[in-house]
């Protein structure tokens, strides 16, 4: 079983944290993506909002702007249908406005169908990894240069506790996840002597999103924590007071 961390509760994250930081959330568009790019700008992050809901994203990009923080940039984007050159294109668009970047987000993510192995679609399959796992590897790579500018940056990969333990009918979603981890893992061994990135992935455990919806659709929705419950933590990570933390798999409990 994988060696589990948990952030300290009782951290807080200081008002201007991120100041001056440029910051890539995909998946910004609702949930978790929503409340942590809100969060970020709060914190004096310049974000840049990655999602394929362009309503969505201009919505948050208007309470960004209403609320005096930093501009942040959309980035329309499905990453079910990116090429590698979509992202070396997003990867360009980032230097050419930005000339670096200090954190990446992997939060956007496909729960496909819950059915047995054996019933699963290859079409389907495809969808869930394309959007799971090698968007992730790809949008990274491309980024890598931009990351490697600053003194310290952060990659936070959000998982899912059934990609650490796998679990019938969880098929391609878990597979994909436990794929994830791997892959934050050999990032945060190749990147640790020689740049200052930092890789980690955190499990936010049940929260009340559009995918948990569809994945848990009899349960009470009013029992689950909001996205802006467990945000703290993925502003840890993202934050220099994880500067040294890397290669390490993070939960969030309840009382966080």
């Amino acid at each position: 079983m994988p060696n589990i961390q948990v952030i300290d509760p009782a951290w807080r994250p200081a008002g201007q944290l991120l100041e001056d930081r440029v910051i890539l959330v995909t998946g910004a568009a609702d949930g978790i993506g929503h409340a942590l790019a809100t969060a970020c700008a709060a914190r004096g992050a310049t974000t840049v909002l990655l999602d394929r809901n362009v309503r969505g994203l201009e919505t948050l990009y208007d309470e960004i702007v209403a609320a005096a923080h930093p501009q942040p940039a959309i980035y329309p984007m499905d990453l079910k249908g990116a090429t590698p050159a979509d992202y070396q294109s997003l990867a360009e668009v980032l230097d050419k406005e930005f000339g670096r970047l200090d954190g990446l987000v992997h939060n956007a993510a496909c729960l496909g169908t819950l059915v047995p192995l054996a019933h699963l679609e290859d079409e389907l399959w495809y969808e869930v990894m394309q959007t799971n796992l090698h968007a992730p590897f790809q949008l990274t790579r491309a980024c890598l240069a931009l990351m490697e500018r600053p003194d310290e940056a952060a990659i936070v990969f959000n998982t899912d506790s059934v990609g650490r333990h796998g679990k019938a009918y969880w098929g391609a979603y878990g597979i994909s996840k436990a794929g994830v981890e791997n892959l934050m893992q050999v990032l945060a061994d190749e990147l640790d002597t020689n740049t200052g990135i930092r890789v980690n992935s955190i499990d936010p455990g049940a929260v009340r999103t559009a995918l948990r919806a569809i994945a848990y659709p009899a349960e009470d929705r009013g029992r689950l924590k909001l996205p802006a419950d467990v945000i703290n933590p993925f502003l840890y990570l993202l934050g220099p007071d994880s500067k040294d933390i890397t290669g390490q798999q993070f939960s969030i409990t309840d009382t966080q």
